[in-house]
């Protein structure tokens, strides 16, 4: 593959170049992650960045319905919208229905949107592995706004909002009292509550719920990188488009204050960061996977299961065995030869 001319074409914003740099950077062929980071290393030096908009939410809250119609006027206003979509994988089979695009029609057929979808395969925290890389090759591609939707399990899906700039939480009329919003979790990550479906018969129920979380939401601890009524509670009608002009306007004040006082800028570093521990992490868990590794688990877990040893022992010995095979010495003389390093 010629990673110059598909950064080029990244660049132009080619859906279909975008498409083929998503799916590289999924791929978990060994080759196919070196041409990966060869790409994100040279989309880099673009230095564009988009607005980043994480959206979760429980399952039939209406995210997809609302993507689409907060969207579709995005782009009436001229921008150009990215939504990644992470769908959830079937522990069974491993596959995935991906049908967010198929509920998105018109959204789909914008020129001035790309969507794709992705499979979670069983990656805890509500999104994808690469969707981080996925969100840099949107913003490479000179895209306006970047709608991260996730896979909507409930209160521990907060790692979007290692993603994202603004962290918006749908929630369903009448979804629980002021007692549910005071939980930890998710509620503290979110910057905007959003009560979708305030219309018809459900509007008087949307209007309690949005009440009953705003009050909830006084009751948390103020985060240093919010003003003053942040995070606020709102309620939205994906399917009237009612009220989402009042959030995007809400959303850009949030944006334009935190840039103002050095938060956006200081989140994303932060964010940087995270993102390389969590690397690392599963590039560890990755030199686990070959065959020498799984061989040597299955014997001392046979051990563990007949009692000969314990779980945090084994997990030891596995660990002081397998080091060398990742390039490393003594694990303790290593760490501390990485340290001194200046």
């Amino acid at each position: 593959m010629d990673i110059a001319s598909l950064a080029d074409a990244v660049q132009r914003g080619e859906r279909r170049a975008i498409a083929r740099a998503i799916t590289l950077v999924e791929s978990t062929r060994a080759e196919h992650r070196v041409q990966a980071t060869d790409l994100l290393e040279t989309l880099a030096r673009t230095g564009r960045e988009s607005i980043r908009i994480g959206l979760s939410g429980t399952p039939g809250v209406g995210k997809s319905t609302f993507i689409e119609s907060f969207g579709l006027m995005l782009v009436e206003q001229g921008l150009r919208v990215a939504v990644l979509a992470v769908d959830p994988s079937s522990k069974r089979t491993g596959g995935s229905i991906l049908g967010d695009k198929t509920r998105m029609e018109q959204l789909s057929r914008s020129p001035h949107a790309f969507i794709r979808p992705s499979p979670s395969r069983s990656h805890l925290g509500g999104v994808a592995r690469r969707t981080r890389e996925a969100v840099a090759l949107c913003e490479a591609a000179g895209y306006d706004v970047v709608l991260i939707e996730t896979v909507g399990v409930g209160q521990s899906e907060t790692v979007v909002a290692e993603l994202s700039d603004v962290f918006l939480l749908l929630l369903a009329p009448a979804g629980g009292d002021e007692l549910q919003g005071v939980k930890r979790g998710i509620m503290e990550a979110a910057d905007i509550i959003l009560v979708n479906k305030a219309d018809g018969d459900l509007k008087p129920a949307a209007m309690r719920t949005c009440a009953d979380y705003a009050g909830a939401l006084r009751l948390l601890r103020r985060r240093p990188q919010d003003p003053d009524g942040f995070p606020k509670a709102m309620t939205v009608s994906a399917l009237n488009v009612a009220g989402l002009d009042q959030a995007w306007s809400e959303i850009c004040n949030l944006v334009e204050w935190r840039q103002a006082q050095g938060h956006w800028q200081a989140r994303r570093i932060a964010q940087a960061r995270h993102w390389f521990e969590e690397e690392v992490r599963q590039t560890l868990l990755a030199r686990l996977d070959g065959p020498n590794a799984r061989s040597l688990m299955q014997a001392l877990s046979r051990q563990v299961a007949e009692g000969q040893i314990t779980a945090s022992r084994a997990a030891e010995d596995l660990f002081d065995r397998i080091w060398p095979e990742m390039g490393g010495t003594n694990p303790s003389e290593s760490l501390d030869a990485a340290t001194d390093t200046p």
